[in-house]
């Protein structure tokens, strides 16, 4: 309730556009509010004044009373304004005042200029005695004189660095000045720079670029630490020198033996193998040939990015991996120019600086899932990288000099080739990794991925025993895949499961007063052939030791991976018309996909679900079109006996799974199968998948995929498939155990697919001969 009695000196302001003024008051003295006598149009408020302004008047019996306190504020006070620019004249001015006012009146001055918070300032303003304003002014005075050295101590570095850039190293040890730290630092580093000269003449990189070095290193000399090029050239330099200009490894090249090492590492992928020796028997034919450039494509999980590391240390090579996946600048492939702040080289000079040779193997991971941004597109700028004919001068733009790649392998791998650029593909050679079928799986399992899981998990074959009937059922019960990811998982999960049963067991072997107990419920758990038939119920049981090794048999699966996560229902889901199962590829492998239709009353409509895309739902509109025109000829009519199929009905096709966006030709037979189906009233065989385009005149044009497509019927128990008659070269690369567990069917047209499809074939009625009239 204290304030300060004031008089106005000056009022500026208007109200237009809006009222806003500013008022100019002069302090008079402190006063204390007694009573408050109204509060409106204004507050009028009795008060009481605490300091006088005679006061000043006594100065010396003032002086006298305050003693020793008023001269410390005093001193405190002109310490603090001396500090200061005093050629400022608001300093200036200041200085004066503390000369010319009275002592009594410096806290409050003093205390509105420096740096305060608001508290403090109302503190000071509710402090009447003179004697306890000094006392509580002082310490903010010493406040500011410590924050105001401070700011001095960090302003000198840079002054005396300012002064250093003025000398010239040859100067100073031409007249012999006496060297400081930092003259000693600064000789070290010209000692550094005399050394990169050396590295750079010892080199063995190109001419132009050695000619671009030397002019550098030239500049380099010229240039004070200071300056922020000097830090960026010599990164440069030093870069042109671990760059491997000439080093390379030298290959191995023995044919049998890399072989053996690719049969080791990675089974079956023929393809790739047959590739990897070919390069090999030419290499020792040609010394200087150029490094090919391959692209694995093919499902997730199939080994893709683990064949490029095997065919690296089967050649004796560097392997470096480069990730491409949501790559959208194209500067992470050339780098960027120096001139830029933070300029740095691209992935590929990078990758070769790491491996520190020139011949290395670099893998380019998901080429396909490059991006494209307002940086530039980077499938056009590995289309350089990626030439042979081009990346033996291979510029970055950091480098901006060539640099020669005709000897690096480049292995590139995707996913799908329909994302990638046609001037992009076009310069690599596509070499497909199918899916794994069952036996591959299966022997892959037993071959590399549970001898992995067993030494990551601390377990021992003599512990656990996964037997191949279990590997089996993991792969068609609990896992649905192309490659191999799923199936490690759960055999992880397995081996998790078998170690916690070990640890249990090792830790109450040591507690020999339970050990009786452990014996008599030891019988409870052990899980061995001769219980192969009994199943695991309780999970507590699961924790007593049992007896080793540990069989996991399917009892032991399902306690442990839970119930199956797919069953074997293709035969539930065709008990009745209107059903058909068609193939289908997608960039994770082939997949089964059913087809549903029904029909209703209505006014001829025909509803398509199932997320399709533009070319399946034209797929079935042929379909539709060349039931309706050889509906008298296979006797398919509506509910009301009509042979115009469209007539008072509706039918509705539904593409099961939604979510999923399915689009592409190859449904179209499996489209009419079902619609045939569905008029006819006739249930389509329970064991056949089909695949294949149709046309208006009722041809089956063939289609890709084939193999991927199989190996999912055949991993769906599915014994025939039908297929194109021009499809039948695609057979050839499906492995022989699926060719023999299954019956193709070769179709041209759709009268074939529709025989196939049906038990007992779809019979044609024969048409009754018309005689010509003669009228």
């Amino acid at each position: 309730r204290i304030g300060t009695a004031a008089l106005a000196v000056q009022v500026v302001g208007s109200n237009w556009p809006k009222p806003h003024y500013t008022l100019l008051v002069t302090g008079l003295c402190r006063f204390q509010i007694l009573q408050l006598l109204k509060e409106k149009p204004y507050p009028v408020a009795e008060v009481e004044q605490l300091d006088r302004l005679e006061q000043f008047t006594n100065q010396h019996k003032s002086e006298e009373e305050l003693g020793e306190l008023s001269e410390q504020f005093y001193k405190y006070a002109v310490q603090l304004v001396e500090m200061l620019d005093m050629s400022v004249p608001a300093v200036a001015k200041l200085r004066r005042l503390l000369d010319n006012l009275p002592r009594e009146a410096l806290p409050d001055i003093l205390t509105s200029i420096i740096r305060t918070s608001n508290q403090e300032k109302l503190q000071i303003l509710d402090a009447v005695r003179l004697e306890e304003r000094f006392k509580m002014t002082i310490p903010l005075l010493v406040r500011q004189i410590e924050g105001l050295k401070l700011l001095q101590k960090t302003r000198k570095p840079k002054q005396d660095d300012d002064k250093r850039v003025v000398a010239i190293r040859p100067n100073r040890r031409i007249n012999h000045i006496p060297s400081t730290t930092e003259d000693e630092e600064e000789e070290e580093d010209h000692d550094d720079v005399v050394m990169l000269e050396k590295k750079i003449r010892t080199s063995s990189m190109s001419e132009q670029a050695l000619k671009v070095c030397l002019k550098e290193i030239k500049r380099l000399k010229k240039m004070p630490q200071s300056m922020p090029e000097y830090a960026l050239t010599r990164n440069y330099l030093e870069l042109m020198v671990e760059l491997p200009w000439n080093k390379s490894t030298k290959d191995r090249l023995e044919i049998r033996a890399a072989r053996i090492l690719l049969d080791n590492d990675h089974y079956a992928m023929e393809k790739l193998k047959k590739r990897v020796l070919e390069y090999l028997a030419v290499r020792q034919l040609k010394n200087n040939l150029k490094g090919p450039i391959l692209c694995f494509v093919g499902p997730p999980g199939v080994g893709k990015t683990s064949v490029g590391r095997s065919i690296a240390k089967t050649l004796g090579r560097e392997f470096h991996r480069i990730a491409l996946g949501g790559v959208c600048d194209q500067s992470d492939i050339r780098g960027h120019r120096r001139t830029y702040v933070g300029s740095m080289p691209g992935r590929i000079i990078n990758g070769l600086k790491t491996v520190g040779v020139n011949n290395p193997v670099f893998l380019l991971d998901e080429v396909d899932k490059l991006g494209k941004s307002l940086q530039g597109d980077p499938a056009a700028a590995l289309l350089e990288v990626l030439d042979p004919e081009q990346n033996h001068s291979f510029t970055d733009h950091y480098l901006n000099v060539a640099f020669d790649l005709s000897q690096v392998l480049f292995i590139a791998t995707a996913n799908t080739t329909a994302t990638i650029p046609p001037a992009l593909l076009d310069r690599m050679e596509i070499i497909q990794v199918p899916g794994y079928t069952q036996e591959e799986k299966i022997e892959i399992a037993h071959r590399h991925l549970i001898p992995k899981q067993l030494e990551q998990h601390g377990l021992t074959p003599q512990q656990i025993q996964i037997p191949q009937a279990t590997t089996l059922d993991i792969i068609t019960r609990y896992t649905r895949e192309a490659g191999v990811r799923s199936l490690d998982r759960k055999l992880g999960a397995i081996c998790r499961a078998v170690a916690v049963k070990v640890a249990e067991g090792q830790h109450k072997e040591t507690k020999p007063d339970r050990a009786e107990v452990a014996e008599g419920e030891d019988c409870k758990e052990q899980v061995t052939e001769d219980m192969k038939t009994e199943s695991i119920s309780d999970t507590a049981d699961l924790a007593l030791p049992p007896e080793m090794p540990i069989l996991i048999d399917f009892h032991a699966l399902k306690d442990i991976l839970g119930p199956p996560m797919y069953e074997m229902e293709v035969s539930e889901r065709l008990s009745q018309p209107g059903v058909a199962i068609g193939l289908a590829w997608t960039p994770l492998g082939g997949e089964i996909m059913f087809v549903e239709a029904s029909r209703m009353d209505g006014e001829g409509q025909l509803t398509l679900t199932g997320q399709l895309g533009d070319v399946m739902k034209e797929s079935a509109h042929l379909a539709i079109s060349w039931l309706r025109s050889n509906a008298k000829r296979y006797q398919l009519t509506n509910a009301s006996g009509s042979f115009d199929l469209l007539d008072n009905t509706d039918i509705h096709l539904h593409f099961p799974a939604g979510a999923v966006t399915k689009d592409g030709p190859s449904a179209g037979v499996t489209i009419v199968t079902c619609l045939a189906s569905l008029f006819s009233g006739r249930l389509v065989c329970s064991d056949v998948a089909m695949t294949g385009e149709i046309t208006l005149r009722g041809l089956v044009l063939p289609v890709g995929g084939i193999k991927d497509k199989v190996l999912a019927a055949h991993r769906g128990g599915l014994k025939r498939v039908i297929i194109p008659q021009r499809n039948e070269k695609d057979l050839e690369e499906i492995a022989v155990n699926v060719r023999q567990d299954m019956t193709f069917v070769l179709a041209s047209c759709l009268d074939e697919v529709l025989n196939a499809a049906f038990d007992g074939g779809f019979a044609v009625k024969p048409r009754a001969e018309r005689l010509n009239s003669k009228l």
